[in-house]
């Protein structure tokens, strides 16, 4: 499996061309690129031949696992790992014991046997990295893979907001190893607010892609970050969510004043923001944060501002109307280093 191959919600890769075209014509020094929100990583993977070196970030622990299998620098061992993976596929999961993973999402986000398996593979993996059967990298790449597989025979509509309830869960959970990014490109990884890091570090091209509507990732993805973490925690409600962590004020009614300092502190040459029209939608939950002419008027303090848009249909897991929906792209070519 591939870096795109997962559904995620805002995620840019069928818009990758598009983008980048945009930024070799309007960002001609690109020696370094800081990926503010990395999300699903495939900006980076995707710009990485056009620049010298990456800086990605994101706050979710199940992203930073991923980006480390993806863009990991240590070695690994194939044949190990597809002994691994050819071991977990031919475990009986019918005769497997029940688990956290059966205990809390079993019959719910994966079916019953499904769970089991799954839950024996994370904890394998746990037990593996501990007798040091593997490296980190090693580790890392089995649990990203362990990631992308159960989202594919997850029973939801694309992120764990909620279970798929009423219907059968016809999806088979088979372990598949994803295939890592092999360059010679350095990646610095990153999980910190964005608005922190953004004071400590300095780049060419500043990419930003924030969360920009009331829809917490923690909370959308809970059930990754669960089992990345692996700490167990106490899950309630009928989704079955751990208690809040990780809440991004970029999903409140703070989020302008938090998108403004952002755009202060990047000490870049260029910022690429992209956005969609979803701020009038009709459901509150997709209703943007920040309005287009906010997002303009920040952008404008920090330097001259240029705005391309494409129409686009979305990925889009409930029922909002996306009607003449639009991705915009602001490139910025930094005047104001203070914003």
């Amino acid at each position: 499996m591939k870096i795109n191959n997962r559904r995620y919600t805002g995620s840019k890769y069928k818009l990758m061309p598009w983008i980048k075209e945009i930024i070799l014509k309007k960002c001609p020094k690109r020696s370094i690129l800081f990926d503010v929100f990395g999300g699903t990583g495939v900006v980076t993977a995707e710009l990485l031949d056009v620049f010298d070196s990456a800086i990605i970030n994101d706050f979710l622990y199940s992203n930073e696992v991923i980006y480390n299998a993806f863009f990991g620098k240590e070695k690994i061992n194939e044949k190990k790992l597809s002994t691994f993976e050819k071991k977990y596929n031919s475990i009986e999961r019918v005769k497997l014991e029940d688990n956290y993973i059966s205990d809390n999402f079993g019959g719910k986000f994966f079916k019953y046997n499904d769970s089991k398996l799954i839950g024996f593979i994370r904890e394998d993996i746990e037990n593996a990295l501990n007798k040091k059967t593997i490296n980190k990298r090693e580790f890392n790449v089995l649990l990203a893979s362990l990631l992308y597989s159960l989202d594919r025979c997850a029973n939801t509509v694309g992120h764990y907001d909620a279970y798929i309830k009423g219907k059968e869960i016809r999806a088979d959970f088979i372990f598949e190893l994803i295939e890592p990014i092999i360059t010679n490109k350095e990646v610095k990884i990153y999980r910190m607010d964005a608005n922190i890091l953004a004071k400590s570090v300095s780049a060419d091209v500043a990419f930003v892609d924030p969360p920009y509507n009331s829809r917490q990732y923690s909370r959308f993805y809970h059930v990754l970050e669960t089992i990345t973490k692996w700490d167990k925690p106490k899950l309630t409600g009928t989704a079955m969510k751990p208690p809040e962590e990780n809440m991004s004020e970029y999903c409140r009614n703070s989020a302008p004043e938090t998108f403004d300092d952002l755009i202060k502190n990047l000490n870049v040459k260029y910022i690429v923001v992209t956005y969609n029209n979803t701020y009038d939608s009709k459901s509150s939950s997709s209703r943007n944060k920040i309005t287009l002419e906010q997002i303009k008027e920040i952008l404008n303090r920090k330097g001259r501002t240029e705005v391309f848009e494409k129409e686009y249909h979305r990925f889009n897991a409930g029922k909002t109307d996306t009607t003449e929906h639009k991705e915009m792209v602001f490139i910025t070519e930094v005047m104001n280093k203070n914003g």
